[in-house]
């Protein structure tokens, strides 16, 4: 008999969403629909079907900077604030439906002032869907404010951030291409941002290896690491037990999170299959290993997907996907209380019922 967990199983238990990007997650109907709206023309497709294939194909290059490409149609529709305000209220309905019980969602608000809207009213219009949506779907959603590291704005988004914090925004991050722009070129924000007790975490081991982890720990002095996933290049596997290197070590003892997200790993090139995937190796060494969707649309994915595909890669069983997702919560950038509370009372809980859903009871 085989009790594993199976995709509707798991879209039954609470899950935990670190990182998922707001315009990597719209649905293909309303990104027709809103280019109609605002007489965006550059679609490659306009029939939802189609779009979302096309997304799928293009973002499945092996290239990370081919990738970020398909983001120019999403915030190409995402110019207005009611825009903003249907497709957060939407990501939070998605999210929920996936069983998802708390989610930090990202966004970069200077990709969203081509016609004339404040940072402020891009930030409010976010904040707004996600508290609708929420509500109405029994999702506590938070924002990450990201700035792109190949521009020069960190440091006035990361000020949003902080103003805003008490209103739904939960920390800041920075995002883009790696190679060439390194986290150190942003280091007055993140000074800025340790000065004032505020979250953040760090796109960093993803299309580059070790000296962009470095930097954003040791330099920058990150919560977390987006992706994580060359940290894999400090541990040896030659011999008869896994060798760690002394930022793997540092890495592990420390307790960083890793915010894995192995099918877009995969689009990118940071990892060559799921099976092949360093989150293996990693889990089986205790780091701090979460799991995540990066880009619902062009990843054609959803966090039960992610979770079903590492059951069958690695074969988990129920005991591995609640370790992954208490992980999430516990690095999750909310209070201590609320965090405590969903992994006491919605997590632990939601994880056992499933466990032990199919078992007989004792005659």
């Amino acid at each position: 008999m085989d009790d594993r967990p199976t995709l509707d199983d798991i879209r039954r238990a609470p899950k935990v969403l670190l990182h998922d990007h707001l315009d990597g997650g719209v649905r293909p109907r309303t990104v027709v629909e809103l280019a109609e709206e605002s007489g965006y023309a550059e679609l490659p497709e306009t029939d939802a079907r189609e779009l979302r294939a096309w997304f799928e194909a293009a973002a499945d290059s092996g290239s990370l900077e081919r990738y970020l490409e398909t983001f120019s149609h999403t915030v190409g529709v995402m110019q207005s604030a009611d825009a903003l305000a249907r497709v957060a209220y939407e990501c939070a309905e998605d999210l929920a439906a996936d069983g998802i019980v708390y989610a930090e969602v990202r966004y970069a608000p200077e990709l969203h002032t081509r016609t004339g809207m404040p940072l402020e009213q891009v930030v409010e219009a976010v904040l707004d869907g996600f508290a609708r949506g929420g509500r109405d779907h029994g999702i506590r959603v938070g924002a990450l404010l990201t700035a792109m590291r190949h521009q020069a704005r960190s440091k006035e988004i990361a000020e949003l951030a902080v103003r805003y914090r008490d209103a739904g925004v939960v920390g800041f991050d920075i995002a883009g291409a790696e190679a060439g722009y390194p986290p150190t070129r942003h280091l007055d924000a993140f000074e800025y941002l340790q000065r004032e007790n505020a979250h953040f975490t760090i796109h960093a081991g993803e299309g580059f290896g070790l000296p962009s982890i470095w930097q954003a720990i040791q330099w920058c002095g990150a919560d977390r690491l987006g992706h994580g996933v060359r940290i894999i290049d400090d541990i040896d596997v030659a011999g008869d037990e896994p060798r760690l290197g002394r930022l793997a070590n540092y890495v592990r003892d420390k307790r960083i999170p890793l915010e894995m997200c192995p099918t877009s790993n995969i689009q990118t090139g940071a990892a060559k299959s799921i099976a092949e995937h360093p989150i293996g190796l990693l889990r089986g060494l205790h780091f701090r290993v979460t799991v995540n969707t990066d880009n619902r649309l062009m990843s054609g994915t959803s966090l039960s997907a992610e979770f079903a595909k590492l059951v069958d890669a690695f074969g988990y069983g129920w005991d591995d996907l609640q370790w992954f997702t208490v992980n999430a919560m516990k690095s999750a950038f909310a209070p201590f209380t609320e965090r405590l509370e969903l992994i006491n009372g919605v997590i632990k809980p939601g994880f056992a019922q499933r466990k032990w859903s199919g078992v007989r009871p004792l005659a």
